[in-house]
């Protein structure tokens, strides 16, 4: 069997924590994760990724194989050609499976952001029909659409090995530049990022337009002096730059 037991795989992590005295708190934190994610190790709901194995195996005491075997191996006892071959077929299909896991995941985003610009033009056709059409409104959604088709659809999933190595402040993807001074991108802290772009994206084409509409409804009088255009296309992409730095550091 060379797939994880993530019940033999949870026990295992469980024992050499205890062995360390550590609290699965102490461990998430020099892991740079959350308490929860250990917490699911070890009642066998997932397991680590891939790049948390060195790190991993490195805080517990142990080998990445005797992680990936569940079990501890003496200095002085040489795995046999069929051991050897286990372990490296368990590596290669635990590295498959977190791909697959992230492609469903990019296909889940897809289809959610799919529906979500359809739900738009909907409340911009409803919009149109009742005149409550601004051009900051028009901005804001085209932003929202543009990154929406970015982040759910061709963004990477993993970013490449010197982003855990070095401190970089900027990624860069052809048109698509994102620079946070003082907050360093690795794969730790990258799928949250990812996570709150795309909640931001889906969130804003299926709210706005009816924030629009509500204000444009009640607040005739007053709209035109109460936020400047500019000003509230500004606070719109604030409300992506504050909650992606504030998520990117806590799991820097």
């Amino acid at each position: 069997m060379t797939h994880i037991d993530k019940q033999k795989f949870g026990t295992f992590i469980a024992m050499l924590r205890k062995e360390k005295g550590i609290t699965q708190k102490e461990l998430a934190e020099q892991l740079f994760i959350s308490d929860k994610a250990v917490s699911k190790w070890e009642t066998a709901a997932s397991v680590p990724n891939i790049d948390l194995l060195i790190p991993l195996a490195n805080l517990l005491g142990v080998t990445v194989t005797e992680l990936l075997m569940c079990q501890h191996m003496e200095e002085y006892h040489a795995l046999s050609t069929t051991q050897v071959e286990q372990v490296v077929k368990t590596a290669i299909l635990y590295s498959e499976e977190k791909q697959i896991r992230a492609y469903h995941s990019k296909g889940k985003w897809g289809l959610i952001y799919i529906l979500s610009f359809i739900i738009a033009c909907l409340e911009l056709l409803f919009s149109y029909i009742n005149r409550c059409i601004t051009g900051e409104l028009l901005i804001i959604m085209s932003v929202a659409a543009i990154l929406g088709i970015y982040y759910c659809f061709f963004v990477i999933e993993k970013l490449p090995p010197y982003y855990d190595e070095n401190r970089i402040c900027v990624y860069t993807d052809g048109v698509f530049e994102m620079n946070l001074p003082g907050l360093s991108f690795n794969n730790r802290n990258w799928g949250k990022i990812l996570k709150v772009g795309r909640i931001w994206t889906v969130t804003l084409l299926l709210v706005y337009p009816m924030i629009n509409y509500i204000e444009t409804l009640f607040f005739t009088g007053i709209q035109p002096g109460a936020l400047d255009p500019a000003l509230r296309v500004i606070l719109t992409l604030g409300g992506l730059y504050i909650p992606t730095y504030l998520v990117g550091k806590k799991y820097e």
